[in-house]
C-alpha cells in the first residue's frame, strides 16, 4: 500500500511540505491568532523564527535559500557582515513561542549561516484564541508581559498562577509607595519584585534543585507555589516545614533578608541529618578493614569498635533538600553504602530527637 501511495505523489508531497519553512497564514487560522499587539524591538533567539509570512516557499525548514530563488540578496548580505557593517532589525510576527519573518527574510538566512544565535528584531505578536490549555496559560503570560513590560520570562504551566504573580507586584507597589512616600509605577515595581523578590527565590529553589522531584513543573511553577504557601495568609503546610527557616513568613520581610546577601551567598534549600548506625560483622572478618572501608565513605564522621551487642558504631550526617523525609534518604544511604560493604551483617539505625552538645573549653 505505501508503495501506491508513494506512486501516487502522496508521501513526496508531504516530504515536500515539511522541508519547507512554515506559513505564518496556516499557523494564524489554526490558532486563531487575529488580535496583535506591537511587542517593540527585542533579541529573538534564530532558532524560533520557523517561517515566513510571505515567503516560505523560497526558504526550507532550516531557513536556507531554495535552489529556485535568486541568492544575489543573500550574497550581498553576507558581504555586508563579513565587512562588519550592522544590519537592520527585520519584522516578525509572533505566535507563541515562534517567529515569522514579515521583512528580512535573507538577513535571517545570512544570519543562521554565520551561526548567529539572535538577531535583533521589531515585534508583532498575534494572541491564539482557541481555548486549549496551552493558549490559555500564553494568554495569561501575554497579560503579565504587557503590565510588567519585564524582559524575562517566567514560564508557568497552571493557570491562575501569573494573575497571583500580578497579585504580588501589586502588593510590593503599594508597599514601595508606603516606603517612599510617593506614587509608584506598576512597572516600576514589577522590575523591583523580579530583582529582589522573586530572582532570590526562584535562585534559592534552583540550588535546592527541587525541579527535580517535579519533572513536569518549571522554576516558576515552584516559586509560585511556595510563595502561595509562605505569604499568602500565612497557611501552614503538612509537608516540607523546613522552608520557614529560609523564607520569613513576611515577603517584605524575606526582600529585606536578601538585600543583605551576594546571589552566592544565598541560603540553599537542605539542612544536614546526623544518624548512628549500630553494626555487627561477619564471624572471621577484619574488622579494622571494615572500619576502613566505613571511613572511606564522605558521610561518615565516626566509627568507634565496641564490645557488646555490636560490633561497630558509626556517626553518620547526611544532607537532605527541604522536601524529601529524613527516613526515606537515611534507608536509601544504609541500604546503598553501608550495607554494601563487605563483612557487615546486620545494622540497627539510630535517629536522635533532641540532642545537647556539651562545647568542649581549651586550656
Amino acid at each position: 500500500m505505501s508503495r501506491i501511495l508513494q506512486k501516487l505523489g502522496f508521501f513526496q508531497k508531504d516530504r515536500k511540505r515539511v522541508d519547507l519553512a512554515k506559513s505564518f497564514k496556516e499557523n494564524q487560522h489554526f490558532e486563531e491568532a487575529f488580535d496583535s499587539r506591537d511587542r517593540g524591538r527585542r533579541t529573538v533567539p534564530l532558532d524560533k523564527i520557523v517561517g515566513s509570512v510571505g515567503r516560505y516557499k523560497d526558504f526550507d525548514s532550516k531557513f536556507q535559500i531554495k535552489g529556485h530563488v535568486p541568492s544575489d540578496r543573500l550574497e550581498r548580505i553576507k558581504t555586508a557582515i563579513r565587512h562588519g557593517k550592522p544590519l537592520a532589525p527585520v519584522k516578525l510576527y509572533q505566535i507563541k513561542d515562534e517567529y515569522y519573518a514579515l521583512d528580512g527574510n535573507h538577513r535571517i538566512a545570512a544570519a543562521k549561516e554565520f551561526g548567529w544565535s539572535d538577531i535583533l528584531a521589531n515585534i508583532v505578536e498575534f494572541i491564539p484564541s482557541t481555548n486549549t490549555l496551552e493558549n490559555i496559560l500564553f494568554r495569561e503570560k501575554a497579560e503579565f508581559d504587557d503590565r510588567t513590560g519585564l524582559p524575562y520570562t517566567i514560564r508557568l504551566t497552571e493557570i491562575g498562577q501569573y494573575h497571583n504573580l500580578l497579585g504580588q507586584i501589586e502588593e510590593h507597589r503599594a508597599f514601595l509607595a508606603r516606603h517612599r512616600g510617593q506614587p509608584i509605577q506598576f512597572a516600576e515595581a514589577a522590575r523591583d519584585w523580579y530583582q529582589t523578590i522573586y530572582h532570590p527565590l526562584s535562585s534559592i529553589i534552583k540550588q535546592g534543585r527541587l525541579v527535580d522531584y517535579f519533572p513536569d513543573r518549571t522554576v516558576a511553577d515552584l516559586y509560585a507555589y511556595i510563595s502561595f504557601q509562605q505569604w499568602d495568609k500565612g497557611r501552614e503546610r503538612k509537608y516540607g516545614i523546613g522552608i520557614d527557616r529560609l523564607i520569613p513568613k513576611d515577603m517584605e520581610a524575606f526582600r529585606n533578608k536578601m538585600s543583605e546577601k551576594m546571589e552566592s551567598d544565598y541560603p540553599e534549600m537542605k539542612r544536614n541529618i546526623t544518624t548512628y548506625v549500630l553494626m555487627n560483622v561477619m564471624t572471621g572478618r577484619n574488622e579494622r578493614k571494615i572500619i576502613e572501608k566505613l571511613l572511606a565513605l564522605k558521610e561518615v564522621r565516626e566509627v568507634h569498635s565496641v564490645h557488646g551487642s555490636y560490633d561497630i558504631i558509626v556517626k553518620i550526617v547526611l544532607t537532605r533538600d527541604l522536601l524529601s523525609s529524613d527516613a526515606e534518604i537515611i534507608g536509601q544511604f544504609i541500604h546503598e553504602q553501608i550495607r554494601q560493604v563487605p563483612g557487615v551483617s546486620s545494622t540497627q539505625t539510630l535517629i536522635p530527637g533532641y540532642s545537647k552538645i556539651k562545647e568542649s573549653k581549651e586550656n
